[in-house]
């Protein structure tokens, strides 16, 4: 994947592979690269060169396919502030056709586990960035997708939310979802992934690598 913004290569020839059942971290200083890539992932950015292919289909010729199957959580989620939290997940769920009585198990879920489901009736435009980053992540995982790409998405949690966010996640990979996220924290990436790829300055500098050898490089190399 290579994607330009005039003269610069923003991602120079990245590549690598993830698997279902793998919480794959992206691991880069800031300005590395890191959101280009989720972005041309999602088909939000157009790219220069290379292909994506998500379950067998092309970002590039297959758009509608594949975001089916994807869900994306932005560092800074912007939501349509005149609705209520339940008046939007309830949108969502009508885009990705979710059945009302799945769609309402799994707002109960995780509208519990996020302990906003008291502010589901406000308007969102009451809520603090951090209620807004749980109703995102609720949004995006509704209708159960296959694969979820999020952008440094434990921005903004406080310590119990963001461990609530990483056991959903481990608990999305046990039932064959893949995890895509990026990260500038190195800790967070080892502590939750089963492996990894760095990026500098746009350069991949590692893919596909297990996160204990990639740490140990990291940490001796100097590269995050």
């Amino acid at each position: 994947l290579t994607k330009k913004y005039g003269d610069k290569k923003a991602v120079d020839n990245l590549s690598m592979h993830i698997e279902k059942g793998e919480i794959y971290g992206f691991i880069g200083h800031n300005g590395a690269g890191k959101t280009t890539t989720l972005k041309a992932c999602m088909g939000i950015l157009s790219f220069d060169e290379g292909e994506i292919f998500i379950d067998g289909f092309s970002i590039k010729d297959n758009p509608y396919e594949c975001k089916k199957n994807t869900a994306y959580i932005p560092d800074n989620p912007d939501l349509y502030e005149y609705l209520t939290g339940i008046q939007y997940l309830n949108f969502i769920a009508d885009v990705f056709e979710v059945p009302a009585a799945k769609r309402s198990e799994i707002i109960e879920k995780y509208a519990d586990e996020f302990e906003i489901t008291a502010s589901l009736g406000d308007l969102i435009s009451s809520y603090s960035h951090g209620m807004k980053q749980k109703l995102a992540i609720i949004a995006a995982l509704i209708h159960e997708p296959k694969l979820i790409i999020m952008d440094e998405p434990f921005v903004g949690l406080d310590p119990k939310a963001a461990l609530t966010l990483k056991n959903m996640m481990k608990d999305m990979c046990q039932k064959g979802s893949a995890i895509f996220f990026s990260t500038h924290v190195l800790d967070v990436a080892e502590k939750l992934c089963n492996k990894v790829a760095i990026i500098k300055n746009g350069r991949q500098i590692l893919a596909d690598e297990i996160i204990s050898s990639a740490t140990e490089h990291v940490r001796f190399g100097g590269v995050v």
